[in-house]
């Protein structure tokens, strides 16, 4: 992919990850982000028809707590993150698409509790990939 055929975004972006029910989420693009990162709360491993998978509730609108998404979701790996204050963490990764702009693809993404960060979601490096170019000077670019 050329600059020229790349789409501009912005440092914040609206998502949709249809297979966890979310038809639109705010995220902070975070281009220092290997992978993405999702808030979720609850999670729990279970299993479905023998292979690991995870529970989880999730908050999509970061401005009404009380709505609540439970999900379930296919473990796609666990890892060792180190968070942005220097803390390591064992997360639960997920791959599940994700809908920005009118594109749609599979992203990684780790769930974690961002409960103390602005947004609950990050959009890293990985899910950027080379669709996009940032421009931080930018929110909402292509959102839908």
């Amino acid at each position: 992919m050329t600059t020229e055929t790349k789409k501009i975004i912005g440092r914040l972006e609206s998502v949709s990850l249809p297979e966890l029910g979310i038809d639109s989420m705010q995220v902070k693009v975070d281009t220092g982000a290997k992978t993405s990162s999702l808030h979720v709360d609850n999670i729990e491993k279970i299993k479905v028809k023998g292979k690991p998978h995870v529970k989880f509730d999730l908050h999509p609108d970061i401005h009404n707590v009380n709505k609540i998404v439970s999900c379930t979701a296919a473990v796609n790996d666990i890892r060792n993150i180190k968070s942005s204050n220097g803390n390591a963490e064992t997360r639960y990764v997920i791959k599940t698409p994700l809908t920005l702009g009118g594109d749609t693809w599979k992203v990684e993404i780790t769930l974690t509790d961002r409960s103390d960060m602005s947004y609950l979601m990050l959009f890293g490096c990985e899910a950027i990939g080379t669709r996009f170019l940032v421009d931080p000077s930018e929110v909402f670019c292509i959102s839908e």
